[in-house]
């Protein structure tokens, strides 16, 4: 049986618990950031809900630690997104009050998480969606991969600086840009085209 114990602040039908840390980022589910170049980035790839079962599901598979977490997560999708520490806390907090994980005995202060019975029985219960949302963290692998490989980086930047040197000169008129953005515009196109 699926057991629910919400936080002071209650839980909602979807997911956010206690108003700490995260707020109303955490809440809304709004964890990650894409990683362009750095941190930053979209917002909301998962639900809260979701958030919980991904790392209900880390968890599961080994004991761990929040920052742990926040690196598997880094990992599965090869560096694409990156949880941030004000939504992962937060969600851990939720998932030992519902009775999903418990600290593991283990040496020194910092205990790493662990799986409960309860926990166990929830992730059997959503095993679907679990696979699902795996399934989805590996396709952001693939495409940080396809899109942000060291040629296609080396290609951008020198894009930009070929673009800086040639229109930063000064007298560059009218027509020198529209030709540049024309170039520009038909590569995009070619692009767009490939098999």
């Amino acid at each position: 049986m699926r057991r629910h114990h919400p936080g002071p602040h209650g839980d909602g039908p979807h997911g956010g618990g206690p108003r700490h840390g995260g707020g109303r980022h955490a809440a809304e589910g709004g964890w990650g950031h894409e990683r362009r170049g750095g941190r930053g980035g979209r917002r909301g790839v998962f639900e809260a809900s979701e958030l919980r079962l991904v790392l209900l599901k880390l968890i599961a598979d080994e004991p761990r630690h929040g920052y742990d977490l926040i690196r598997a997560v880094e990992e599965l999708t090869g560096g694409g997104y990156v949880p941030s520490p004000g939504v992962i806390y937060p969600t851990l907090s939720l998932l030992e009050e519902m009775g999903h994980i418990a600290k593991a005995d283990a040496e020194g202060a910092r205990k790493p998480f662990a799986v409960t019975p309860d926990g166990t029985a929830q992730l059997a219960q959503d095993k679907d969606t679990v696979d699902a949302l795996f399934a989805r963290l590996a396709a952001l692998a693939t495409r940080r991969a396809h899109t942000d490989g060291a040629p296609i980086r080396r290609a951008m930047e020198n894009l930009k600086a070929v673009l800086m040197h040639r229109l930063g000169r000064e007298g560059v008129d009218a027509d020198t840009v529209h030709a540049a953005v024309s170039i520009l515009d038909e590569a995009a196109q070619r692009i767009e085209r490939l098999p």
